[in-house]
């Protein structure tokens, strides 16, 4: 679904990512881990053909995000740091529709989209309300939404839950979980334990652009002898230091 190939990224004389290697599965969800500035946005960026690979390659359902950035595209859905990038003056379904539009959907099989997915993420009381007066967690369902539009097979959200109080971010992992369910690949990043605990089927932990492990919570609890994820996390991040 998502492969990796000795991907580097360089800006000037840095190095965001080094050289990273591997494979995400379809149907997965998958977690980036990392601390501030350890190159997680950077390789979601490169995932979502925003950024350039200085060396190395990505396919994402088998097209290269280079040679085929287009393609790659039609099949993703996009969000990034809990932005929402919604229009005020439109109401929850005008932005989704305008967004739907986009992507050339027929009209018919759009209004059919959003009452699907008005309904999964228990919209419909404000659908046809502007967005300028809604909560937060109230536009980060709507900017779901508009995300999974098109029907996109990959989801790459870079901290979702960014800034979301205790309900909504409750909201925003059933809809993640649905995704799954519906055959979706989802790829995230978070600082939350928890959540990734909650949600991961594996999880990559990266650490000054280089990769430091990767595998399922439970092979990495064994492995490493440790229970508590977060001490997990931070024990391997001291060892990337030294």
């Amino acid at each position: 679904m998502i492969s990796l190939n000795n991907v580097t990224k360089k800006f000037d004389d840095k190095t965001a990512t080094y050289e990273l290697n591997f494979k995400i599965n379809e149907g997965e969800i998958f977690g980036l881990l990392g601390e501030n500035g350890a190159g997680k946005t950077t390789t979601l960026r490169m995932l979502a053909t925003m950024l350039k690979p200085t060396s190395g390659n990505i396919t994402v359902c088998g097209f290269d995000t280079v040679k085929q950035d287009s393609k790659v595209r039609e099949n993703i859905g996009i969000m990034f740091g809990g932005e929402t990038g919604l229009y005020d003056r439109l109401t929850a379904k005008e932005n989704i529709e305008y967004f739907g539009m986009l992507y050339d959907m027929d009209k018919n099989k759009l209004d059919e989209q959003i009452k699907k997915i008005s309904k999964i993420l228990e919209m419909d009381e404000y659908i046809d309300k502007r967005v300028a007066n809604f909560s937060k967690g109230m536009k980060q369902k709507v900017a779901f939404a508009r995300t999974i539009i098109h029907n996109p097979k990959v989801l790459l959200l870079d901290e979702p839950t960014s800034g979301l109080d205790v309900t909504a971010a409750v909201q925003v992992h059933e809809f993640i979980k649905s995704c799954k369910k519906d055959g979706r690949t989802v790829v995230f990043s978070s600082h939350t334990m928890s959540e990734v605990e909650k949600l991961c089927d594996r999880v990559a932990i990266i650490h000054k652009g280089k990769l430091i492990d990767l595998d399922t919570l439970d092979n990495l609890r064994v492995k490493y002898n440790e229970e508590n994820l977060e001490k997990l996390f931070t024990d391997l991040i001291k060892g990337g230091n030294e």
